[in-house]
């Protein structure tokens, strides 16, 4: 497969258009919450890029190029950008997960949630869920940081955990960092 470019916003009516031109596309869609209701509550997972499977010899990319909504196929070094069918399908893998609840259910924290940071810069770090952000699959907590000081870290909802309650990582009052174990 390779990468096909869209017009800002133009995702969905390229992939019509491909479509009914007999292209095979596959456009990575997931649900949003936006901030305004009368928006759509669909958004691209790549926002500007569709997987294209198509014999680029026998119908030339420059009828990529030329088609309408497009900006062209993904080039590098000057040639059409494969994407190996593995990783394809590993994003449609997740975006099927994100469509079905996996890791997003709206309702999974509450204000005032222990957490854990599970990956990133501040991976191990506890925290205090806050809110979840308008029209994103972002939220923010409060970052627990030395002498008790919460600092305010906005980041995605994927990279953090509720806090395991057990007796030791509850009467924590060191260092903040949780021990790797």
């Amino acid at each position: 497969m390779v990468r096909l470019r869209s017009k800002p916003r133009k995702e969905g009516a390229l992939q019509r258009f491909a479509r009914q031109n007999g292209h095979e596309v596959f456009f990575p869609s997931i649900p949003i919450r936006p901030v305004n209701p009368r928006a759509s509550r669909i958004a691209p997972y790549f926002p500007g890029y569709l997987f294209l499977h198509a014999d680029l010899h026998a119908v030339g990319e420059t009828t990529f190029h030329w088609m309408p909504f497009s900006a062209g196929l993904v080039q590098v070094g000057g040639e059409p950008g494969a994407v190996p069918d593995l990783v394809v399908r590993g994003i449609a893998a997740r975006v099927r997960q994100i469509w079905g609840g996996g890791d997003l259910l709206p309702d999974r924290f509450q204000h005032g949630d222990r957490v854990i940071v599970r990956e990133g810069a501040f991976e191990g770090y506890q925290a205090l869920f806050d809110a979840r952000l308008p029209g994103s699959e972002r939220v923010r907590v409060l970052l627990k940081m030395l002498n008790d000081r919460y600092v305010p870290l906005e980041i995605d909802l994927v990279l953090i955990e509720k806090e395991k309650v057990s007796g030791l990582a509850s009467r924590a009052t060191g260092p903040l960092r949780l021990a790797a174990g």
